[in-house]
C-alpha cells in the first residue's frame, strides 16, 4: 500500500495518474496548502523540502520518497512498466522527464503565479513566463510530431507533462496552436486511468475559474 500526500496541483496529479495507470493500491492524504500543512514537522520528516507530492511505501518499511519525478521513477521501477528497460529508450524517457521537471513545470508554474496569484500585475513578467511556456509547448509539439508519445511509447514522461498541459487555459495558451500536442492531449484525456488520477484529491477547477473570474487567488 502506498500513502500519497498530495493536493490539487499538476505535480500532485502526476503521481495519482501514475498510481492509477500502474494499478497500485494507495491511500490519499490531502494537504491543506493554504494552511501551510506541508511545512509542519511531521510532513517535513517525509518531504524535507516541504512540497507535495510525497509518498510512503508501507511495503518497503515505510520508505518515503519526495519530488514528483523521483516518485514516478520509483513507482515505474517497482511495477516494471512505464519506464523502458533498454538503456537508450530508458534514457530518452528520463531526458523528457527531466525536461518537464526543469522546464515545463517551473516556467508554466511561474506564468500561473504572476498571472493568477501575485498581488501585483506586472505585464513584462507575465509576458516573459507565458512566452517561455509557449516556447516549451512548441518543443513538445515538435517532438509529438515525430513520436506518438513524448518518448516514443507511453511512459512516465507523458504522465509528467499531462497535468501541466491540462492547465493550458489557466495559462492562457490555446492548444489549437500546437496540433500535435492537441492530438496527444486528447488521447491521454480519454485514458480511464488519467481521468481517475485527475480527480485526486478533487476535480480540477482551473478552466472554469478562468472563464468565470479571470484572475483568481484560488489554488488549483
Amino acid at each position: 500500500m502506498i500513502d500519497l500526500y498530495t493536493a490539487s496541483t499538476p505535480n500532485g496529479r502526476k503521481v495519482s495518474i501514475a498510481l492509477e495507470e500502474l494499478g497500485l493500491a494507495y491511500e490519499t492524504h490531502p494537504l491543506a496548502l493554504r494552511q501551510q500543512e506541508q511545512k509542519q514537522p511531521w510532513f517535513l520528516a517525509i518531504s524535507p523540502n516541504g512540497r507535495i507530492p510525497a509518498i510512503v511505501d508501507r511495503a518497503a518499511d515505510d520508505f518515503a520518497i519526495f519530488e514528483s519525478g523521483a516518485i514516478l521513477i520509483y513507482l515505474a521501477e517497482q511495477a516494471g512498466c512505464l519506464l523502458p528497460a533498454a538503456p537508450k529508450a530508458r534514457s530518452q524517457t528520463l531526458q523528457w522527464l527531466m525536461w518537464q521537471m526543469g522546464g515545463l513545470g517551473p516556467m508554466q508554474g511561474q506564468a500561473n503565479v504572476f498571472l493568477r496569484y501575485f498581488p501585483e500585475t506586472i505585464p513584462s513578467v507575465i509576458s516573459r513566463y507565458q512566452a517561455e511556456t509557449r516556447r516549451l509547448y512548441g518543443v513538445l509539439d515538435l517532438q509529438l510530431g515525430r513520436e506518438a508519445f513524448v518518448a516514443g511509447d507511453y511512459s512516465i514522461a507523458d504522465i509528467a507533462c499531462y497535468p501541466w498541459v491540462a492547465q493550458h487555459e489557466w495559462t492562457e495558451i490555446t492548444l489549437a496552436d500546437y496540433p500535435n500536442l492537441e492530438r496527444w492531449f486528447a488521447e491521454l484525456s480519454a485514458r480511464p486511468a488519467v481521468q481517475r488520477g485527475m480527480l485526486v484529491p478533487e476535480p480540477p477547477r482551473a478552466a472554469a475559474l478562468v472563464r468565470a473570474t479571470g484572475r483568481s487567488i484560488i489554488v488549483t
